[in-house]
């Protein structure tokens, strides 16, 4: 016996069905996250008081220190290394077998290799622009409480409902994604513990990741080496400083 071709509606159904299979969960789950995660962006007052607790933050971090830090040499996720120096305004990003020099100041002047061997063609923008977003998001992962008082950064002062002070950060300008919130929490020793989210790249706002593993550097600055976000962690590794 011959058997019947499968018509093009049927087909059709496979298809669907197929796609339903495979989407269906993720959907599902992204549903239930939504709902059990995503929050508003709280309000809060500007003023003495948020910056009050936003200078107990940097001083729980010995913000003197960071200041006096010149170079900083990360790892992020174990993918992307860096060696960046804040006095020069430029950093070695590297990522598979890319090395971006990167001029934070005039990212025109960035000098790119590739497997060690210089390069200057067509792609070369479009690798000194991953440069820069990479160090913009993964040295932020670093030194966000560093950050606090940049020119274009709002704070604002919210009162939890746990009765705790948190303290609301917003960049009106600079970086990748301008525009982003987050709301840090603190130990009872007015460390960064935790912050939560309002971010163009996630889908879900309010998001909370966590800060931990805090490190003393040789330079007396405190950063962190850890963070946890939902079920996934980001590591930060290689850690070095230098004045």
């Amino acid at each position: 016996m011959f058997k019947k071709k499968p018509t093009p509606k049927k087909i059709l159904k496979i298809i669907v069905g197929v796609i339903i299979f495979f989407t269906l969960p993720t959907l599902l789950l992204f549903g239930f996250m939504y709902f059990k995660y995503n929050e508003d962006l709280p309000t809060g007052e500007q003023g003495p008081a948020a910056d009050k607790l936003a200078t107990r933050m940097l001083n729980s971090l010995n913000y003197d220190a960071y200041k006096a830090t010149d170079y900083i040499e990360f790892t992020f996720k174990k993918r992307h290394r860096f060696k960046w120096s804040k006095t020069k305004n430029t950093c070695e990003v590297y990522w598979a077998t890319i090395n971006v020099d990167l001029d934070l100041a005039n990212n025109d002047r960035s000098e790119v290799y590739i497997s060690d061997i210089k390069y200057d063609g067509v792609e070369k923008k479009d690798y000194i622009q991953k440069a820069v977003d990479l160090f913009n998001n993964d040295s932020f992962w670093l030194v966000a409480p560093y950050k606090v008082f940049d020119p274009g950064v709002e704070r604002r002062l919210v009162n939890t409902e746990d009765n705790n002070e948190a303290l609301l950060v917003t960049y009106i300008n600079g970086g990748s994604t301008p525009g982003d919130s987050y709301l840090w929490h603190f130990d009872a020793n007015g460390k960064p513990k935790s912050y939560q989210m309002w971010v163009d790249i996630l889908p879900i706002n309010g998001l909370e990741a966590s800060w931990s593993d805090w490190v003393t550097t040789n330079t007396g600055a405190e950063l962190p080496t850890f963070h946890k976000l939902l079920v996934f962690g980001l590591e930060i590794e290689g850690v070095k400083t230098t004045k």
